[in-house]
């Protein structure tokens, strides 16, 4: 057996030793012990969820990758791009009520006019409330759309770079690429108090709901 073998047996039962028949190995390819278990992802990673029937996209059945994110939660760590390329991390929103609203690309008509909406409805809201839109659309396009659209009291951020906003919140569309359409409240402690999947995700959200959730939150 040549070295490449000898070693390839050897990573294989360590992985065998280590998870009791599963492999915990990753890395950027896929493992170095070749296994195909169903702990990892073609990248190497631990895979994920993957959930249907909960979206269409113009009729269309879609896959969303992640776990559901439910009322009554704790909201998932994350870390975006801001318009200036640095890292958005949520410890920085901490103390604050959130609206995280999701979209595919604010170069289409629905999520622009989202986007416009939820900045309207955060004019009338104190400086407590944070309202943050994340698509996959980069930085650049993000700011160009703010400056054009006169957007002030929204944050754009996107989550082009690290790819773990949308698996963490299950709104990542498996066949796209790009983010579903959703909206969390995430009230000062942490917890998630409103949550919509839009069911169709050319269709516009629950506004109402949302800021009912927010509302609530800050008394």
């Amino acid at each position: 057996m040549s070295v490449r073998g000898k070693v390839g047996v050897f990573v294989s039962a360590a992985c065998v030793l280590l998870t009791g028949g599963g492999c915990a190995l990753s890395g950027p390819a896929r493992p170095a012990c070749g296994c195909c278990c169903p702990m990892h992802d073609w990248k190497g990673g631990v895979a994920m969820p993957e959930r249907t029937g909960v979206i269409t996209m113009k009729g269309k059945p879609m896959t969303l990758v992640g776990r559901e994110v439910k009322v009554g939660s704790p909201v998932p760590a994350f870390t975006l791009t801001a318009n200036d390329l640095s890292d958005l991390e949520s410890s920085r929103f901490r103390g604050k009520v959130v609206v995280l609203s999701v979209v595919p690309s604010l170069d289409t008509g629905v999520c622009a006019l989202q986007t416009r909406k939820f900045n309207e409805r955060a004019t009338s809201l104190s400086a407590d409330v944070v309202v943050l839109t994340v698509s996959m659309d980069l930085p650049f396009a993000q700011k160009r759309f703010c400056g054009a659209e006169g957007i002030e009291r929204v944050i754009t951020a996107s989550d082009y770079k690290y790819h773990t906003f949308g698996e963490s919140f299950g709104v990542l569309i498996k066949e796209l690429g790009l983010l579903a359409r959703a909206v969390f409240v995430v009230d000062r402690a942490g917890k998630v108090v409103h949550a919509q999947y839009v069911p169709e995700v050319t269709t516009e959200p629950d506004y109402d709901a949302a800021m009912s959730a927010v509302n609530a939150a800050l008394r």
